[in-house]
């Protein structure tokens, strides 16, 4: 590979870098700058925002987000497992079900523990 391959992508990088620069400056000087006390409220999806914006939230929202993405993420080793089965045999399988085994072992525990709970 010889730099000047690159010249090409480099270009590319430069003009891009270069018009995201023009634009953002012909919109901080051409726009308009009218600062009203509603612009600056937050927005809360149309709604007129009651409360303060630093509210303690329930920990079982996290721990149910990170049980989702740490049970959802099983699907990856699925597949690629699933399109190999074959070409591997008995021993893949054997690894699915240690693999399938642990994840029941965690659902149980996270069951028992009350973190599916929704109360």
């Amino acid at each position: 590979m010889v730099p000047a391959d690159f010249l090409p992508i480099l270009v590319l990088i430069i003009v891009a870098v270069g018009m995201s620069a023009i634009a953002i400056a012909l919109s901080a000087l051409l726009g308009p700058h009218k600062s009203t006390p509603t612009k600056l409220m937050p927005y809360e999806s149309g709604m007129v925002p009651v409360g303060d914006a630093r509210l303690r939230f329930s920990i079982r929202f996290f721990v149910v987000a990170i049980l989702f993405i740490l049970f959802d993420v099983e699907a990856i080793f699925f597949y690629p497992w699933a399109v190999y089965f074959r070409r591997l045999g008995l021993f893949a399988l054997i690894q699915i079900v240690v693999f399938v085994g642990i994840l029941f072992v965690g659902y149980f525990y996270a069951w028992r523990k009350g973190a599916l709970e929704w109360e």
